[in-house]
C-alpha cells in the first residue's frame, strides 16, 4: 500500500504557522546562547564540517515543535539527513538549527537558525534567526516579510523590502561570505565594477538583501538546501528573487545527491536577474 502524500500547504496554512514556528526558532536560539562555547565539545561530521551541543540542542527543539505543531508534515533537518526519504512531494519542512557553526565556534555572533516551508520544492514560508544580534527575519511568498528586533517586552517588527539595482556606475553591496570564497563568485564580483564587499556569516547575507541593506548575494559553490531555503523564501518575500547563474529557479526536496545546490544568487532587484 503506498503511503499518504503529505498535503501541500498553501500561503494561508503558513500564515497562520508563522507565529508558532517563530516561536519555536526563539526557544532554539535561547538553548544556542545558553552554550557555554569556550567549554563546549565540537565534533567533526563526515563531510569535515563542525557539529557542536548548540546544533543539537537546537535541532531537538525544532523536531520535538514541529511534531506537535504541525504533525504529518515530514522535515529535513541538517542534522537529521542521513534519516531523510526523498524525494519530498507535497509540503516539508527544511531546517538547519546551527547555521554558521564554524562562526559559532569562533566567538561571533553572526549564525543563524534557519527554517523554512517548502511547498511543491519551493520555499514558501521562511524565519531566519540570528539570536546574539537580537534580529529575526521571516517572510511569506506573496505575504511580505519583516524583520523583528528582539529586546524586553514585544518585538518591534517592521516590514522590510529588497531595493532597487543600483543605476549605472554606481556601486553594488554584495554580501560576501567571511569563511567560503570562490574563483566564480569573485569573477562575477568583479564583473560589477565598484562592488562594495560585505563580508557576513551565514544566513545573515540573506536578512541584509530582504531588508535593502545590500543589493546581492552571490554564492557559485556548492551548498546545501538547508543553507537556503529560508532565506530564499524571506528574500523573496521581500520582493527580490533566488536563481542560478543562468536565471532559473531553485527546487528543493527533490533528491538531489547530498541535498547540495550548486549555485544561486539572491538578487534583491528581480529585474536584475538574468
Amino acid at each position: 500500500m503506498n503511503e499518504a502524500r503529505p498535503p501541500a500547504l498553501d500561503r494561508d496554512a503558513a500564515a497562520a504557522l508563522i507565529e508558532p514556528l517563530t516561536g519555536l526558532v526563539v526557544r532554539a536560539g535561547a538553548a544556542i546562547l545558553a552554550v557555554n562555547r569556550s567549554a563546549m565539545k565540537v565534533d567533526g561530521k563526515t563531510d569535515g564540517s563542525p557539529v557542536t551541543e548548540a546544533d543539537l540542542a537546537a535541532d531537538r527543539i525544532i523536531a520535538e515543535g514541529l511534531a506537535q505543531v504541525v504533525p504529518g508534515i515530514p522535515s529535513l533537518s541538517e542534522e537529521r539527513a542521513a534519516r531523510a526519504a526523498l524525494p519530498y512531494k507535497g509540503s516539508f519542512f527544511l531546517i538547519d538549527p546551527l547555521d554558521g557553526t564554524k562562526e559559532f565556534v569562533a566567538g561571533r555572533n553572526e549564525f543563524t537558525v534557519n527554517l523554512a516551508l517548502v511547498t511543491g520544492g519551493t520555499p514558501l514560508l521562511g524565519i531566519v534567526s540570528a539570536p546574539a544580534l537580537g534580529l529575526i527575519w521571516r517572510g511569506i511568498v506573496g505575504r511580505g516579510a519583516e524583520r523583528l528586533t528582539l529586546g524586553k517586552g514585544q518585538p518591534l517588527i517592521e516590514p522590510v523590502r529588497t531595493r532597487p539595482c543600483p543605476p549605472p556606475g554606481q556601486p553594488w553591496a554584495v554580501a560576501v561570505s567571511r569563511l567560503h570564497g570562490d574563483a566564480r563568485t569573485e569573477a562575477f564580483i568583479a564583473a560589477r565594477p565598484s562592488a562594495v564587499r560585505c563580508e557576513l556569516g551565514s544566513a545573515v547575507k540573506f536578512g541584509r538583501v530582504a531588508e535593502g541593506a545590500v543589493d546581492i548575494y552571490p554564492r557559485l559553490s556548492p551548498t546545501s538546501e538547508w543553507d537556503v531555503a529560508a532565506g530564499h523564501a524571506v528574500v523573496t518575500a521581500a520582493g527580490g528573487r533566488i536563481t542560478d547563474s543562468s536565471g532559473a529557479a531553485l527546487v528543493f526536496g527533490s533528491g538531489r545527491s547530498d541535498f547540495i545546490v550548486p549555485e544561486f544568487i539572491a538578487w534583491g532587484d528581480p529585474k536584475a536577474a538574468p
